[in-house]
Formats: C-alpha cells, structure tokens, sequence
C-alpha cells in the first residue's frame, strides 16, 4: 500500500518583493504601526517595553466607558456628580467644580478633547466606586484584551511608578476602540469642545493629525516630563487603515512631524493587492485509486495581501498536502494548504480544495495498480 506523504510544492504567483523592505527610521524611543486593515505589523521600536504612558493610558478610561455605555451601565444623557478628589488634579482639565453633575456625552469629550484629568475620575468613580478601584478593574480588563505589559495606578495618566503600558499594548487597545465601538468612535475626531465657555483657550484636541490631511480621525496624545511627547494615531484612506504609536520625543513638534511621517510611510509604502481570485487553480495533486490521475487545487475566496510597493517580478508560495489523494474526492473537499511569506511582513495561510469530483477506479483498474505495485515490490525484494 502506497502511504501519503507531505509534499511541498513552491509556486510563483504575480505582485511579490525584490529583497526584504528595509526597517523605517524614527526619531520616538518607542515605536509601532499596525496595518489595521490586515493585521500586519509595518514596524516596531522597543515595542514591548513598558514606559510611562500619560495620557495615553486615558484610551483604557474610555474603552471601559464605552463598554458601560454599550452595556447599559451608563448612558450619554446621564449626569455624574464632581467629587472634590475629582478637582484636586491638575494638569489638563475641564475645570470642573465640586458637587456640580456634568453628561457622561460631555464628559468623554472631556477626556478625549481636553485630555481631562478630573473628567477620567468622575468617570471612574461612577463606575468603580473610587478611582483605586476603577484603576484595578482597568489592569485586569487590559489582562483579559491581551495586553501583557499593562498595569494601572489611576485613570488618567498621572506620574505614577505603578502606571505603565507598552506601545504594543496601546495599538492593540485602540484597535479594539475602533473594532468594538464603531458608533462611539467618532467622538476622537472632535476638534474643538468649549465646554460651558470655561477655558475658551483650552477647547482644541491636543491630536496634531486632525489638522493635516493624511486621514487621520483619533486617537490620544499623552506628555510628561518623563515619558516625554506620545501619540496614539489612526488614519484611514482609500479603505485602508493604520494605526500607530511613539513615545519618547523631545517636543510636541516632533511628534507632530514623527506621526505624519509614519502614516505617509505606511500608506505610501504598502499597497493591499488581489494576490489570488476565488476559484483560481495554483496547482494539482496526485490522485489515489482515482478515475483520474490528478485533481486539481483551487482557493475559495479572493485573497488579498498588504505588499511592499516597491515590489519586485514574483511572490512565492508554498502549497502543503499529503500526496497521494484518495478516492473518492468530493469537489470541494479540503485538500491542502498555500502559505504565502513576505520577508518581514505577515504569513498568510489559506486552504486549497478540489476544484473537479474525482470517482473511485473501476474494479479492474484498481486491481491493475495493485498488480503493478505487487510486481514492483517483488523486483525490489529480488534485487
């Protein structure tokens, strides 16, 4: 009896690379940027180390609100009252005032526009009791979203030794902010947000890519004397999205100019191609007591691929299966794998299906193979 065994089959396929991209320089400690679209990683710097995060860290204030809001735990039009411990913080504000009731719709504006330090703890008071607690509740929830390098001393982003998060981290939670809250989302898009006419000088969102025209539409920028200038950012053009983070620049200037260099490079650099349609054959396999010798291999949907713009003449792939197939073959059937790598960017595996039926051999066919095989065995144990 013949065994099946794996084979593997290179192919060479349209839209592919010349030589492994080169890794983009920047001036942040700290760096990725995620091709939200496909999932592909485009870039990391110190990726998984934990730093001081600022106000960056408000983006994990809010997604918890946003799933009060969605769990009916909170609504927009609700009114949360103004603790003194709320007040006591400096900073960026809203300049609330103790025991006055501020909207949960004016409050997230608060934080997402003004980058309000009171506004988080209102808001962490209303859903945890205290803001220690809301901060524990916030290290487990980053626990359970995956987020490994995360923990929380308090809802804003106040220096804290306790109060640390990763740029890994911090894309993978904004992408989850525009995943799970498609209806909330627009809120970082808000330029400006005067609220009660309070500080009219202090009502423009700190984000500098809402003022370019890159496509930029969130998310949070953050700033300390120690962790120095950060962006969290996302830009979407032509149905592509990209998401990135810095940390560690020296002005608000550099992190304006490093954010827009980083979405330009990533739009510019990559474009997302029609590697393979549904229904396309890429190759065959042999055939095991088959009507016919071979069945042919095909993909079930169009595949798409982010690939370097500066591509070179072939995509390589690789097509896994254990050969031969035995009959009877269903059209349709799973059949084997096509594995697609480009040099530093994301591996795609796809499943390949018989593209015809494929009968069960005749009697007489059948016991013709086996009387070849028998023959062939018996040449084999002579010599």
């Amino acid at each position: 009896m013949i065994r099946p065994y794996f084979l593997l089959v290179a192919l060479v396929m349209a839209w592919g690379w010349a030589q492994p991209l080169a890794a983009l320089e920047t001036k942040a400690r700290t760096a990725f940027v995620l091709d939200y679209t496909t999932g592909t990683v485009l870039l990391e710097k110190n990726a998984d180390v934990a730093i001081p995060p600022a106000s960056m860290s408000k983006l994990m204030t809010i997604y918890m609100v946003f799933e009060a809001l969605r769990d009916g735990r909170l609504t927009l039009d609700e009114r949360l009252p103004v603790s003194t411990a709320a007040t006591k913080y400096r900073g960026s504000t809203m300049f609330l005032k103790p025991g006055e009731k501020v909207r949960v719709e004016d409050l997230i504006k608060g934080v997402i526009v003004l980058s309000g330090n009171d506004a988080c703890v209102v808001l962490a008071e209303a859903l945890a009791g205290s803001e220690a607690e809301f901060a524990r509740a916030m290290t487990e929830r980053a626990r359970q979203l995956g987020m490994t390098q995360s923990r929380f001393a308090n809802s804003n982003g106040w220096p804290d030794p306790g109060q640390r998060m990763s740029a890994r981290d911090l894309v993978t939670l904004a992408t989850r902010i525009i995943r799970d809250f498609p209806e909330y989302y627009r809120f970082f898009s808000i330029r400006e947000f005067a609220f009660d006419n309070r500080a009219p000088a202090n009502r423009y969102n700190r984000n500098p890519l809402l003022k370019m025209s890159i496509g930029a539409d969130g998310l949070k920028t953050g700033h300390t004397e120690e962790a120095g200038f950060g962006l969290v950012g996302s830009a979407k053009r032509k149905g592509r999205r990209v998401v990135i983070m810095i940390s560690g620049l020296e002005s608000a200037r550099d992190r304006a100019t490093e954010g827009a260099k980083l979405i330009n490079w990533a739009f510019r650099q990559f474009t997302l191609k029609e590697v393979l349609k549904a229904g396309q054959v890429v190759g065959s396999a042999d055939v095991w007591l088959g009507k016919q010798a071979k069945v042919d291999l095909k993909v079930t949907d169009n595949l798409k691929m982010l690939l370097p713009a500066s591509a070179g003449k072939q995509l390589k792939g690789e097509i896994r299966l254990k050969s031969p197939v035995a009959a009877p073959i269903r059209k349709g059937q799973k059949i084997a794998t096509l594995t697609i790598t480009v040099p530093d960017l994301k591996t795609v595996t796809v499943p390949l299906v018989a593209a015809q039926p494929v009968e069960k051999a005749g009697f007489a066919a059948r016991m013709g193979l086996s009387a070849q095989i028998l023959a062939a065995k018996v040449m084999q144990l002579a010599n």
